[in-house]
C-alpha cells in the first residue's frame, strides 16, 4: 500500500516550508531513518528523514517549490514490489506564493493525538534512539509525521520529565498564546502599490523569516506593555581587564569582546534578582531557575535569537565560544528549533555599528531585553563640578532595558538594571 510523504513540522511555529533539495530520485530505495530531502523553514534548513521502508514512487513536487504548506503531499512511497501503476493516484497539490498575513501558531503536537500508554508507538528508528539517549517515554511524545509517526524533530525538542514532578503534575492544558496580529492585507497592500504608481522601485519578496518577524514584533508592540530604563555604564575597568585577558588567552586562540562580559554581566545579575528572571505565560507568570539568554545575530534577510542555556553557570571563555559558534551556525542557517526556542532574557548589541542608544522590542514571552550600544570617550565632571584636564576622559556605554511591565515591575526591573552595571564595572567579580 502506498503512502504520502507530507511536508513536515519540523518546529512547534512552522506553517509551511520549502523544499531546498531532494536527496532522493524517483525510484530509489529508502530506508526508515535515510534523509530524503533539505526543508527550509522560518528559521533554518534542517534535513527531513523517512519513517518507512519502501520505493520513491513519484516526486510530487520539485526542488524549490515554496510555501509548502504542513501536511501537504510531497511525494509518493510504493513498498516492495508496488508499481506505481497499482497505487492510488494521487494528484500533485497546486503550490502558490503564500499570502502576505500573520502565520498562525501551528504546534507540532497539533498533528497527531499523543498515543495512549499500552498502544503500538509509532517511530522512527532514529527517533527511538534519540529518546533512549535522552531518558524520554515515546508514549507522551506527539508525532508530526505520516500517520503520527514520531520522527526526529519530535524528540530533539522534548526533555524528560523528572519522575516526581512527572507524578504530581496536573493534566492541564498549556496557556494559548495571542494570535499574531495582521500584517497587511492584500487589498491594502494593492492601496499602498497605487500611492507609489509611476515610481521607480524593486520588490523584495517575503520569505519565511521576514513574514515571522513581522507577525511576532507586531504582536509584542501590540500586546506587550512596554517600559524603558536607561543607564550609562563605565567601560575604563572592564576594558583594561579584557585587555589584559585577552593577552594571556592569545596563545589559545581565545578571544573576548565586551558582549561576552554583557552575556556574563545579565546572566549573574538574574541571578542577583531572581524576581525578574521571569517570562509572561498567559495566565501565569514563570520564574525561571537558571538563566537562560538570547542573543541577536544579524543573518542575510532577517535576524535569529539563539540560546545559551545556564549562562550564568558557564565561564567567559566558554560563552565565547559557544556564541562563535551559535553565531556561524545562525548566518549559515543551521540551527535547530532547540538552539533559538526559550530564554527569559535577550541582549541585542547595535554597538559595534556605532549606534549610541536604542530601543529593543521584547521577544515574546520573555520578560526583558537590554539594548547595548556603542562605548564612547566622554569627560567626566568632577566632585567640585568642574571638568579638568586633569581627569581623563572615561568610556561610557548606552544600556536601555525595555521590559514587560507585565511581569517586572518598575522598582524591579531597575534593581535588574543596577545589577547588570555593577557586574559590567567589577569585571573582577564575574569570575568569582
Amino acid at each position: 500500500m502506498s503512502i504520502e510523504i507530507l511536508m513536515p513540522a519540523l518546529s512547534p511555529t512552522m506553517e509551511e516550508g520549502t523544499i531546498a533539495k531532494w536527496l532522493v530520485a524517483e525510484g530509489d530505495t529508502v530506508k526508515s531513518g535515510d534523509i530524503l530531502a533539505e526543508i527550509e523553514t522560518d528559521k533554518a534548513t534542517m534535513e527531513f528523514e523517512a519513517v518507512d521502508d519502501g520505493v520513491i514512487g513519484k516526486i510530487l513536487l520539485p526542488a524549490g517549490s515554496e510555501g509548502v504548506k504542513v501536511n501537504t503531499p510531497m511525494a509518493i512511497l510504493l513498498e516492495d514490489g508496488e508499481t506505481e501503476a497499482a497505487a492510488p493516484k494521487a494528484a500533485a497539490p497546486k503550490v502558490e506564493a503564500a499570502p502576505v498575513e500573520a502565520p498562525k501558531a501551528a504546534p507540532v503536537a497539533a498533528a497527531a493525538a499523543p498515543v495512549e500508554k499500552g498502544d503500538r508507538v509509532f517511530a522512527s528508528p532514529l527517533a527511538r534512539r534519540i529518546a533512549a539517549d535522552k531518558g524520554l517515554d515515546l508514549n507522551a511524545i506527539a508525532g508530526s509525521g505520516p500517520k503520527g509517526r514520531i520522527v526526529r524533530a519530535d524528540v530533539e525538542g522534548a526533555t524528560a520529565a523528572k519522575p516526581a514532578e512527572a507524578a504530581k503534575a496536573p493534566a492541564a492544558a498549556a496557556p494559548t498564546p495571542a494570535a499574531p496580529a495582521p500584517v497587511p492585507t492584500s487589498s491594502s497592500a494593492d492601496q499602498i502599490l497605487k500611492m507609489y504608481q509611476g515610481r521607480d522601485y524593486t520588490e523584495v519578496k517575503l520569505d519565511g523569516m521576514r513574514k515571522t518577524i513581522a507577525a511576532r514584533l507586531t504582536e509584542a508592540k501590540q500586546t506587550v506593555p512596554h517600559f524603558y530604563l536607561r543607564r550609562s555604564v563605565n567601560l575604563d575597568a572592564l576594558m583594561a581587564f579584557r585587555a589584559d585577558l585577552n593577552a594571556k588567552l592569545g596563545p589559545r586562540g581565545i578571544k573576548i569582546s565586551v558582549n561576552d562580559f554583557v552575556i556574563k554581566a545579565c546572566a549573574i545579575a538574574l541571578q542577583q534578582v531572581p524576581k525578574a528572571n521571569a517570562i509572561w505565560a498567559g495566565d501565569r507568570v514563570l520564574q525561571m531557575k537558571a538563566s537562560d539568554v538570547s542573543i541577536a545575530v544579524a543573518v542575510e534577510g532577517g535576524l535569529f535569537t539563539p540560546v545559551i542555556r545556564d549562562a550564568d553557570a558557564k565561564s567567559i571563555s566558554a560563552l565565547s565560544a559557544e556564541m562563535k559558534d551559535l553565531a556561524k551556525r545562525a548566518r549559515d542557517k543551521k540551527l535547530q528549533p532547540q538552539d533559538y526556542q526559550g530564554g527569559s532574557f535577550s541582549i541585542s548589541n547595535l554597538g559595534m555599528f556605532g549606534v549610541e542608544n536604542f530601543d529593543a522590542v521584547i521577544n515574546p514571552p520573555q520578560g526583558a531585553i537590554l539594548a547595548v550600544g556603542a562605548g564612547i570617550k566622554k569627560p567626566i565632571v568632577g566632585d567640585d563640578g568642574e571638568i579638568t584636564t586633569e581627569t581623563p576622559p572615561a568610556t561610557l556605554m548606552s544600556l536601555t532595558l525595555s521590559v514587560d511591565h507585565r511581569v517586572i515591575d518598575g522598582a524591579l526591573g531597575a534593581h535588574l538594571l543596577t545589577a547588570i552595571v555593577e557586574n559590567l564595572e567589577n569585571p573582577l567579580s564575574m569570575l568569582a
